[in-house]
């Protein structure tokens, strides 16, 4: 908006960069262009001030598709004013000699022009669409539609309008339908969450029967290694009564060796012994031999006292004595007693 100081008799006007001014005076031009800054007199001048930078216009209407279902486009357009003279004769521009305001209001007129031209291309091409269409397919489609038909629009033409950009935000249809056709994605999202759920428990499942695999496999295997530890014991065992069993033969084998040839010089010893004391005898029975008999038995009797148990009364009567004596060719004289 445009910066008016008053003065006694005349003012003055500064501009701003984006603010296209025009001052006519008596009909004629005066001054025009953007960043303006001159002296008027009131009563004699004519002002209007056109905007020369981006503006934005929402849109937010409702349309049909082909079939028969109601959806809300919310887009929003960026104009500028091209060429601000055209535009100041076409809509109401003049601002006030007295704070530089807009008389009327021509941006809502603008505004309202820039809507209605959008609203009839995007009708026109949503009414050909379906609903799916128009909710999938449609931002894109609509868009450019819109773009191309504000582009080709007479009236902008003639207003010095120029369309910038066009943005469709959305197309969504009623909240029940909405809901309706969402429905098949949730459900998609649901069956997707569920199978994948699934799949996590029956990896969970697959890895508790790995896990459990590879315990049975452990303990399969330990007690394989105790099978063999086992065997390997009795071996052990075995190999050990085997070499104490030998070492018990190669003992009880020198053992017996040992009381064999003990044995064997026993009966050597008892053999010469016996040997020796034959001799012995034979020797004594040789030498007994030439011995008259009265004389071996003194010798025998003498032999036989030495073996005889302690005496201690010995009754000899002539009944006894004398055959002794005759054999030893001694006369009795006469019978006596004698005692030790």
């Amino acid at each position: 908006m445009a910066d008016i100081t008053r003065f006694p008799f005349v003012r003055h006007l500064r501009g701003t960069p984006t603010g296209w001014i025009q001052h006519l005076r008596r009909g004629r031009s005066a001054h025009a262009g953007t960043g303006l800054s001159f002296w008027f007199m009131p009563l004699s001048a004519v002002l209007s001030e056109v905007p020369v930078d981006d503006r934005q216009v929402p849109l937010v209407f409702h349309a049909r598709t082909s079939d028969f279902q109601d959806v809300v486009v919310q887009a929003s357009v960026t104009f500028r004013v091209h060429d601000p003279a055209l535009a100041a004769a076409r809509f109401d521009f003049s601002i006030s000699s007295l704070d530089g305001r807009w008389r009327s209001a021509p941006l809502e007129a603008m505004n309202a022009m820039l809507t209605e031209a959008a609203q009839e291309q995007a009708l026109s091409l949503i009414a050909g669409m379906t609903l799916t269409e128009a909710v999938t397919n449609g931002l894109a489609a609509v868009a450019d539609r819109i773009a191309s038909g504000l582009t080709a629009d007479e009236r902008l033409v003639q207003t010095g309008i120029n369309v910038a950009d066009v943005h469709v935000a959305a197309i969504r249809p009623e909240p029940d339908v909405e809901r309706a056709l969402q429905t098949p994605t949730r459900e998609g999202i649901q069956q997707e969450a569920d199978r994948a759920t699934f799949e996590r428990r029956a990896l969970a499942v697959e890895r508790e029967r790995a896990i459990g695999e590879n315990e049975m496999q452990t303990q399969i295997e330990l007690a394989r290694r105790q099978e063999q530890l086992v065997a390997q014991q009795g071996a052990n065992d075995r190999r050990q009564a085997e070499e104490a069993a030998a070492a018990g033969k190669i003992q009880t084998e020198a053992e017996a060796g040992r009381e064999q040839r003990l044995g064997e010089a026993r009966a050597h010893s008892i053999r010469v012994r016996g040997e020796a004391e034959g001799a012995a005898e034979s020797a004594r029975v040789a030498a007994y031999r030439d011995i008259s008999e009265g004389v071996l038995l003194g010798l025998a009797l003498r032999e036989l006292a030495g073996s005889l148990p302690k005496i201690g009364n010995l009754m000899l009567t002539p009944d006894l004595i004398t055959p002794v004596l005759a054999r030893l060719g001694v006369a009795p004289e006469a019978p006596a007693k004698k005692g030790s």
